[in-house]
């Protein structure tokens, strides 16, 4: 008889019970790390941690990240006051789920508790597993150090008391959840009111936690109100909302706050809601013509609204069927509702609202669709918590900010990814299913055990996690696992192990929730909503292929797992996982319930991929094939992907030819430049490679061209693989669709249509350039010279290291004698007077730049001609002088603000951002100055700037400013956005959020 006590068994840490005096840290070997993260900005030293202890097989990325992100560096009891080991983190964790479960019931004895202890602490410590960020900040904190922190007005349900109280303080129980969905309704005080809506945001992202709401409660401007007059509208709240937000990633938080902005496609304001943020954009990019700061975190960014948010609109299937339809009936309409006031119901042609909302996500990637009747068919509890099937409160009306927790309102999620590369076998080419279905099982009562000893921002947060005791398990570093298969990300063979893989996860998480059940009982809602979620298991074991009957109230045909594929591909116990863990969920569950309302959501894995060294995020593609090695003395080491070489050899190749390949990949070759002689790093293409049939290219397909190669995945590839694991998936699944420059509109609408069709909850679109932070690139033409503009961004990500590989030995260019010839520029700042003084060379280089003052004798003149002279010795150590331009940029001091005495330049941040502006108008580039020429071409700035940055290949390896770029890239680069931990600019999209490259901070919520 199947109950819980089958899971508590030893499968990693078999030899501890042949061995007592073993404990499970000793069956791995440890190394001692330095850690050093500086402020890429202003150099400040941000973590700075000597001898750190970690597993010997973490790379120093992965050091850094959990080092910097996750150890607690105050009030641990030790000589340091810090947490200096990945052993006291792997304890603090695991020790408290331990107890947790103890106290729940669920661990009934201590030889339970002693094997998951260790299983628990092993898989974190091989990195088999990561739970989302807020476990590693908060949890255990209270019960392995003490730290118990004052109250900050959280709240638990307690079980004996049969209600919701406040937390006593703040780390006895743990704020584990990363995800929030948040109901507002139409008043402006009281509970759930408009003015609740700030504080409870306000909450929530000053513990670094996102929140998704459906503002579709709001009345429409002109609706009538209860006491005369009419209402401001919706757009004015979200407005407030969005400088809010805003106001609180600008307070010292360590990340900008995560928010989803949801609204029903009948809303009166619907219109503006959709162009909100395109018609912000083109403010941006006027105030960036002006000489505003184009940076994400600047000036022309700060200055507009609808910059906190990711939108979406909740779409419903009979608009989509009559967009389907348009060809038939071109004139379709859709009815606007006033939300109390029917006097401004009003119609609109399906084919303008259609129009409207694919041209603004053409623009600015906002909003995205959300197919509201696809989220609600596989919705488990939409008779919610006091049983009223139908009412809007019980429906799925958002999203957690990434997208991928969908459920009721007021409820949250706390989340897990397991790494699935590492239960391949590369030698032997086995996936270890056992090991896989072990690990499922005891991260699905880790992450009960958060919800037992857990704690919320509000007190019905608190209740319904209670009440439905959802929890989002998911999957990390699947590209890799396709790739060292042999699969094409855009295949149907991935597509097929993709599909088990997340469908035997799902499964055997709500088989482990009904043990759990037949344990200590179901979530204290699952009568009320049984119906409806056994039909929901029971379509989920239709999609994998476990039950054979027809679909329950779905009106698409979901993808089905391919079996006879499965087992073609030697894939065979893979297939009879899927089936089998389906029966035993649906026939356990059958008959004792389930103690989840939900169990698997896709996130984003953004910092907590570091953590595990992936080699990919969540569900995401490669992006390149170069990487670059973090070394612990400094610097990088030029590497191609590690999966590559498994890859090659699984598909046949010798260790010859794969030799042969990864040469061509990293191939070098010389290259002159302004009068220097170099080698040039190859840009990372395989097309071409030596030995490497053209049937296989595909494998290696990555999310865009690598280099010069014209080879990427479709954007259909993306929409197929999320439709593929939708029906086998909880929640939802958070991921962004790339498109070139090149889109067009009606390719957006195609992605949408395709999207829609094929089940998938909810996609975000972006097409690359529609930013105005994020200049626009393309794919490079190899027999013309490199130009900035024909890069895409692995072209010049490869480009900018491989052109300072060889550049260490640069000797100092000789000061040019005699008369030298330049340019004086002449400002006024405040009462400051500054004149500087540009000269150049005899080739017209710029060569030296003096800086003076009419304050002689002064600290200012002092410092002034130090100045100068940094600049004039880094100029004749060929650091290009764009270089220098952008390493002043934006610094602030004073004196700052109008400029007076000069044409062009009419407001500075100081005197360092002034030489920064006259440097870029001495290389031709006025787009940082607030007045242009009356004869400057826009499009001769362009190409005279990207020229330059080019020229900029070419500086030294230890310039500064370059080791920008040495990371290794697992994303698209989102040009413009700067870490607000770091300042590194590395930002990567990752699903619908964005990821630094350098330090790990994210931007959404997982």
């Amino acid at each position: 008889m199947a109950d819980i006590n089958q899971l508590f068994k030893r499968y990693y840490t078999k030899e501890l019970e042949k061995n007592n005096s073993k404990t499970v840290y000793d069956l791995f070997k440890w190394k001692k790390v330095d850690v050093l993260l500086k402020d890429y900005k202003t150099g400040k030293v941000l973590v700075d941690m000597k001898d750190l202890e970690f597993p010997s097989h973490y790379s120093q990325n992965s050091c850094d990240i959990i080092a910097s992100k996750y150890f607690r560096r105050a009030g641990v009891p030790s000589a340091t006051g810090s947490e200096t080991s990945m052993k006291m983190v792997a304890h603090r964790l695991v020790n408290f789920w331990c107890e947790a479960l103890k106290d729940e019931g669920l661990i009934k004895t201590d030889e339970q508790a002693s094997i998951f202890y260790d299983e628990m602490v092993y898989g974190l410590l091989a990195q088999l597993y990561a739970p989302n960020s807020p476990q590693w900040f908060n949890t255990g904190l209270a019960l392995s150090y003490g730290i118990k922190g004052s109250p900050q007005g959280n709240f638990y349900f307690d079980e004996t008391l049969g209600k919701v109280v406040k937390s006593e303080d703040n780390y006895s129980r743990t704020q584990a959840s990363a995800c929030f969905i948040v109901s507002v309704e139409d008043k402006l005080l009281g509970n759930h009111s408009i003015s609740e809506q700030f504080v409870t945001e306000t909450k929530l992202f000053k513990g670094g936690s996102g929140t998704g709401t459906n503002f579709s409660t709001l009345r429409a401007e002109g609706e009538k109100l209860s006491g005369g007059g009419v209402s401001s509208g919706l757009m004015s709240f979200l407005k407030g909302f969005d400088r809010n937000a805003g106001a609180i990633k600008s307070g010292g938080t360590t990340r900008r706050a995560a928010k989803m902005v949801c609204i029903d496609i009948d809303h009166p304001e619907i219109e503006e809601f959709i162009t909100w943020k395109a018609n912000e954009e083109d403010k941006v990019r006027a105030l960036i013509k002006m000489g505003y700061d184009s940076d994400f975190n600047g000036e022309a960014y700060a200055t507009v609204s609808g910059q906190n948010s990711n939108n979406s609109i909740r779409i419903y299937d009979d608009f989509m069927q009559k967009v389907c339809d348009l060809g038939i009936n071109p004139d379709a309409e859709i009815e606007l509702k006033g939300r109390v006031d029917d006097k401004v119901n009003r119609k609109i042609k399906v084919k303008e609202l259609w129009d409207l909302m694919n041209v603004s996500s053409w623009k600015c990637a906002d909003p995205a669709p959300q197919f509201d009747d696809t989220f609600n068919a596989w919705h488990t509890c939409p008779a919610g918590e006091d049983g009223v099937l139908g009412a809007k409160h019980n429906k799925l009306n958002s999203t957690n900010p990434c997208g991928e927790y969908a459920f009721l309102d007021d409820t949250s999620c706390n989340l897990s990814s397991i790494n699935v590369y590492n239960f391949y076998d590369n030698d032997k080419n086995t996936f270890d299913i056992e090991g896989f279905l072990h690990m499922i099982s005891l991260n699905q009562l880790m992450l009960e055990a958060s919800i037992q000893w857990g704690q919320y921002p509000t007190e019905d947060i608190a209740r319904k996690t209670y009440y439905f005791r959802t929890t989002g398990l998911g999957v990390a570093n699947l590209s890799s696992l396709l790739m060292v298969m042999g699969h094409p990300y855009d295949s149907d063979e991935a597509r097929a192990v993709a599909n088990s893989l997340t469908g035997i996860l799902t499964g055997q998480s709500y088989y482990v929730s009904s043990l759990m059940a037949e344990s200590v009982g179901t979530f204290a809602k699952y009568e009320i909503n049984k119906e409806s979620m056994l039909k929901v298991i029971r379509n989920h074991s239709r999609a994998a292929g476990s039950l054979h009957s027809n679909f329950e109230g779905l009106n698409y045909k979901p993808y089905i797992a391919d079996h006879s594929l499965l087992k073609a591909l030697s894939l065979d116990d893979l297939s009879s996982t899927l089936k089998s863990v389906w029966k035993k969920a649906l026939d356990n569950g059958t008959k004792h319930g389930y103690r989840n309302a939900q169990v698997s959501v896709i996130a984003p894995t953004g910092t907590i991929s570091f953590a595990m060294d992936c080699g990919a995020t969540s569900i995401e593609p490669f992006f390149s094939h170069i990487v670059y090695k973090k070394l612990a003395g400094g610097g990088f080491m030029t590497l191609v992907n590690p999966v590559i070489e498994s890859s090659l050899k699984n598909l046949g190749y010798s260790d010859e030819e794969i030799s042969d390949i990864v040469k061509y990949i990293t191939r070098t070759e010389k290259v002159t430049k302004d009068g220097y002689e170099f080698e040039k790093l190859a840009d990372g293409k395989l097309e071409g490679a030596p030995h490497l049939k053209p049937e296989h290219y595909s494998v290696f397909d990555t999310a865009n061209t690598c280099g010069t190669g014209k080879r990427y995945i479709a954007p259909e590839g993306h929409v197929k693989m999320v439709a593929a694991i939708s029906p086998v998936i909880s929640g939802a699944i958070s991921k962004t669709v790339n498109l070139p420059k090149e889109a067009s509109v009606d390719d957006i609408k195609n992605i949408t249509i395709l999207s829609w069709k094929l089940g998938v909850k909810g996609i975000t679109i972006y097409r690359d350039g529609c930013k105005a932070s994020q200049p626009l690139n393309t794919s490079m033409d190899e027999a013309s010279e490199m130009q900035l503009e024909d890069l895409s961004y692995s072209d010049l990500l490869g480009a900018a290291k491989e052109l300072q590989s060889n550049l260490t030995n640069y000797k100092r260019r000789a000061k040019p004698q005699g008369v030298r010839y330049g340019n004086t520029h002449p400002a006024q700042i405040d009462d400051v007077k500054i004149y500087t003084t540009v000269n150049r060379n005899p080739n017209g280089e710029i060569c030296e730049i003096y800086i003076t003052t009419d304050r002689e004798g002064t600290i200012i003149t002092g410092l002034l001609n130090s100045l100068s002279k940094s600049i004039s010795v880094m100029l004749q150590y060929h650091v290009p002088a764009q270089d220098i331009s952008r390493m002043l940029r934006g610094q602030m001091y004073e004196p700052y603000g109008f400029v007076q005495k000069h044409p062009y330049i009419k407001y500075v941040t100081s005197i360092s951002d002034l030489i920064s502006k006259i440097i870029d108008i001495e290389l031709g580039d006025f787009s940082k100055c607030q007045v242009k020429p009356d004869d400057y071409d826009m499009q001769q700035k362009s190409k005279t700037i990207e020229t330059s940055l080019v020229n900029a290949n070419t500086a030294p390896s230890s310039s500064p400013i370059l080791k920008e770029d040495d990371e290794t890239q697992k994303g698209e680069r989102v040009y413009g956005s700067v870490c607000p931990t770091c300042s590194s600019t590395k930002m990567v999209r990752n699903g619908t959020c964005m990821l630094c490259q350098d330090c790990g901070s994210t931007t959404g919520c997982s």
